[in-house]
């Protein structure tokens, strides 16, 4: 189709100078097409056969059969168009959702964490992990369903915090191997790094001690102000002891001896209660599960409650991201064979009337297991 008048005119005076019969059917075909209302009007004068020369006029656009046609304004916009990376990130609160271009995103679902550090931890305190696939060094499967995963390095992280100066915090950085964040900590005396699990809404920045005794062999000089209760700031990140931290605070990593690491409340959401607590003696600690137990007022327990509390509510949206992790999907017992379940075997997937049990015969789902109940035990959780 012609886009441009002059063109029409110079084709038109051309086929004039020399009239055939199928220079007029392409004059019928131009005019045709000059008719419809996006383009001016043309007229045409009839045309003899006969007449030596052709006698063509082109008439004024706009002025025939007094109708109008004109063209209708199109925006065009010259900016660059924004490049987006596919697929398209919307945060819906603090969840992280995609746009469903493949089955596998429809469903997928991460926590928002962009306060965490883009870059790569500090080497020094990086060990290379060996995967291990489940084995002992025997190559027996001692836990199952492992294997596979990506390549990590385990990070060395302080649990016992030893040291009594103050520590700033760097950043805030993930970890491969667990569910809660790091805090890279820097020693304001001597500039030494460490790793300590963060809080949560542990800011960069902050100022974080240790308030735990000095190391062993290291013998503290007694005089009067020894006699005097301690006073110390229950701020969070810091590390006390449980004597010195008043009832009703929320702690995390607490250790279950006086000079031993962190042991309890160390994954992502999970913290615990002080309930009771004194000089001497054991303290009262309620934990995430209902449970209320007894822990010696030496050992040390965080302020505030672990990093990542959405990490539950994520959702892989694959089988494969399990098997990135390292994880693989759980077999029924029933699908075994005798030999290597005791709901294996038999016609058909049954398992015998029985109730559900491990591969090594212990009791599944709701069954006592403990031999001897646990004397640090005060309040044993709600059991379904």
């Amino acid at each position: 189709m012609f886009a441009n008048k002059l063109y029409f005119n110079s084709t038109l005076t051309g086929l004039s100078k020399g009239i055939t019969t199928r220079n007029l059917h392409v004059l019928n075909v131009i005019n045709h097409y000059l008719q419809r209302p996006t383009f001016s009007l043309v007229s045409i004068q009839k045309l003899s056969l006969s007449s030596p020369k052709l006698s063509c006029s082109i008439g004024k656009p706009n002025q025939i059969q007094s109708r109008t046609y004109s063209k209708k304004p199109v925006a065009v916009s010259m900016s660059i168009p924004v490049q987006r990376t596919e697929p398209a990130e919307l945060a819906q609160g603090r969840f992280k959702t995609y746009k469903p271009s493949t089955p596998s995103l429809r469903w997928l679902k991460r926590p928002v964490n962009d306060h965490l550090w883009k870059g790569k931890p500090i080497r020094k305190l990086t060990l290379a992990k060996k995967q291990q696939s489940g084995r002992n060094h025997h190559g027996h499967i001692t836990v199952r369903h492992r294997g596979g995963g990506h390549k990590r390095r385990v990070r060395v992280i302080d649990f016992h915090r030893w040291d009594p100066e103050p520590h700033v915090v760097v950043r805030i950085e993930y970890d491969p191997n667990r569910s809660g964040h790091l805090a890279l900590l820097q020693n304001t005396i001597n500039g030494k790094y460490s790793y300590i699990i963060a809080p949560h809404d542990l800011q960069p920045g902050t100022i974080v001690r240790s308030f735990r005794k000095s190391q062993e062999g290291q013998v503290e000089e007694i005089n009067e102000d020894s006699l005097i209760t301690k006073v110390v700031a229950v701020e969070k990140g810091n590390c006390i002891p449980l004597k010195l931290i008043p009832v009703g605070t929320t702690i995390c990593c607490i250790g279950l001896k006086p000079d031993g690491p962190a042991i309890l409340c160390r994954s992502a959401g999970v913290s615990a209660q002080l309930v009771r607590t004194g000089e001497k003696g054991y303290a009262q600690v309620r934990l995430k599960s209902g449970e209320v137990r007894l822990i010696h007022v030496d050992c040390c327990a965080t302020i505030g409650t672990i990093s990542n509390p959405d990490h539950q509510h994520a959702t892989l949206g694959k089988a494969g991201r399990s098997r990135w992790l390292g994880i693989r999907p759980t077999v029924r017992g029933v699908a075994m064979n005798s030999v290597d379940h005791p709901h294996g075997g038999g016609r058909g997937k049954s398992k015998g009337n029985r109730h559900p049990v491990s591969p090594w015969n212990v009791l599944a789902k709701g069954g006592k297991t403990r031999k001897r109940p646990n004397k640090w035990v005060v309040k044993p959780r709600e059991r379904r």
